[in-house]
């Protein structure tokens, strides 16, 4: 059973920073396409970022320059750096397998995900 366990998020001001953790089981992870999406409060999901199993990294135009993803396949932990954060970026943070395509656009909508973890950015 796949098992996705997300961590670290908080309250933050404009400008700030934060780290995602994401804890898988119940799967290889090393060989899987990992991701982060988020949702804010009546707002359709949003795929932010995505990694295959060689590490290359893609971002959605709403983070780049912004986030960084990488994953440690010793630990079976996926993390998520947040740079300069704005009031946007206010949502609730899942970590995601992805099927098919591996890329931003298509976490949240293939595959499986955890519980996520709140970001607040506000003054």
């Amino acid at each position: 059973q796949v098992q996705l366990v997300e961590s670290g998020g908080g309250s933050v001001q404009p400008g700030g920073s934060l780290t995602l953790s994401c804890a898988a089981s119940g799967f290889t992870f090393r060989g899987a396409c990992m991701g982060w999406f988020r949702q804010a409060t009546g707002k359709e999901r949003e795929g932010i970022t995505s990694i295959d199993f060689s590490d290359k990294p893609e971002y959605a135009d709403s983070v780049k320059g912004r986030a960084t993803i990488w994953r440690d396949n010793t630990k079976n932990t996926l993390y998520l750096r947040m740079n300069s954060l704005k009031a946007e970026d206010t949502a609730m943070y899942y970590c995601t397998t992805i099927g098919g395509s591996c890329s931003p656009a298509s976490a949240g909508i293939f595959g499986r995900w955890g519980q996520g973890t709140q970001v607040t950015v506000s003054s």
